[in-house]
C-alpha cells in the first residue's frame, strides 16, 4: 500500500532540476539519490545523471529545503536549475580563462598520453599502456566538454553519450591485449614503466595547476578537476606496479593495474551511457 501510495504521489508532483557540483563518478550519483531517498524521496522520485550531472527531483515545492539539506550532506553543491536558459549558463560558460586551462589539460593529456603509450610498448608494460590511454581518453573527453559548454540538455547529453561510447572502447581494447598477455607473460623494464609513471603524475599535477581555482565552480569545472586529482592515483599505482616487479621479478603486478584501468573504463562507460540515454529521452 505504502508503494502505490508512493507511485500516485510522484505522478502527481511537480519536477525540479539541480546542477550539481562535484561529481566524479556514477558512485557520487547513487551516494547522492541514497541521501534523497532518506529525506522521504521515493526512489523513482530522484534521479541524478552521471552523464550531464544534473539531479532531477519530484517533489512538492515545500518540501524542497529539506531534501536539499539532505542531499548537501554528502558535500556537493546543488544549484536549482530555472530555466533551459539557466541550464546553459554558468561560469564555465562566460570565463575564457576557464576554456584556457581546459586547453592546457588537453594538450597535455594528449600530448603525454602519445609519449608514455611509445614508452610503455618500449617498456613491454601493459599498465603504462593503459594509463597511457587514460590520458588520451581523458583528453578527447576534456575537448568534448569543452565543445560542449554552454550546450543544451539534449547535445550535452549527445556529447557525454560519444564520451561513454569512447570510454567503452578503450576499455575494451586494453582488457583485450591485457588478456592476451596474460597467457604469455612478460616481466617489464620496471625501471622505465617508474620513470614513467613518475612523469605522468608530474603532469597531471601540471593539468591541475590551472583548474585549482576553478575546483569549486559548477559541476563540469568541478568534474574535470576530480578527474585529473584521480587519474594521480592511477599514476602512483604504476609505480607502485613497477616497484612490485623488481620485488616479487613477475609481470603480475603489471598486468594486475591494467586489468584495473580496463574495469574503470568499462564501468564509466555504461553509466554515462546509461545516463546519456536517459537525458535524451528526458529532452525529447
Amino acid at each position: 500500500m505504502a508503494n502505490a501510495d508512493s507511485a500516485r504521489s510522484t505522478a502527481d508532483v511537480p519536477s525540479f532540476r539541480y546542477r550539481v557540483s562535484g561529481m566524479d563518478c556514477a558512485k557520487d550519483a547513487a551516494q547522492i539519490e541514497r541521501a534523497a531517498q532518506s529525506a522521504g524521496v521515493a526512489p523513482d522520485a530522484v534521479k541524478v545523471s552521471a552523464a550531464t550531472h544534473i539531479m532531477t527531483l519530484k517533489a512538492p515545492e515545500a518540501r524542497l529545503p529539506d531534501i536539499v539539506k539532505a542531499v548537501e550532506t554528502t558535500g556537493y553543491g546543488f544549484d536549482r536549475i530555472e530555466s533551459d536558459e539557466d541550464l546553459q549558463q554558468g561560469a564555465a560558460h562566460q570565463d575564457p580563462a576557464y576554456r584556457r586551462a581546459l586547453w592546457i589539460v588537453v594538450i597535455l593529456n594528449v600530448g603525454y598520453g602519445v609519449i608514455e603509450m611509445v614508452g610503455g610498448f618500449i617498456a613491454g608494460s601493459q599498465a603504462v599502456k593503459a594509463d597511457a590511454l587514460d590520458f588520451i581518453g581523458d583528453g578527447a573527453i576534456t575537448f568534448l566538454g569543452l565543445l560542449a559548454i554552454g550546450w543544451s540538455l539534449a547535445w550535452r547529453a549527445r556529447s557525454a553519450l560519444i564520451q561513454g561510447i569512447f570510454l567503452g572502447l578503450l576499455g575494451l581494447g586494453v582488457l583485450g591485449t591485457t588478456i592476451m598477455r596474460a597467457f604469455e607473460p612478460i616481466t617489464p623494464d620496471a625501471a622505465l614503466m617508474g620513470l614513467l609513471g613518475l612523469i605522468a603524475l608530474v603532469i597531471n599535477v601540471v593539468s591541475v595547476l590551472p583548474l585549482l581555482r576553478y575546483r569549486k565552480g559548477d559541476a563540469n569545472m568541478r568534474a574535470v578537476w576530480l578527474f585529473s586529482r584521480n587519474d594521480a592515483i592511477g599514476n602512483a599505482a604504476v609505480v607502485i606496479a613497477a616497484g612490485l616487479v623488481v620485488w616479487l621479478g613477475s609481470a603480475w603486478p603489471d598486468l594486475i593495474v591494467a586489468f584495473g584501468i580496463a574495469g574503470l573504463f568499462l564501468h564509466s562507460s555504461w553509466s554515462i551511457i546509461r545516463d546519456a540515454r536517459s537525458d535524451l529521452k528526458a529532452a525529447a
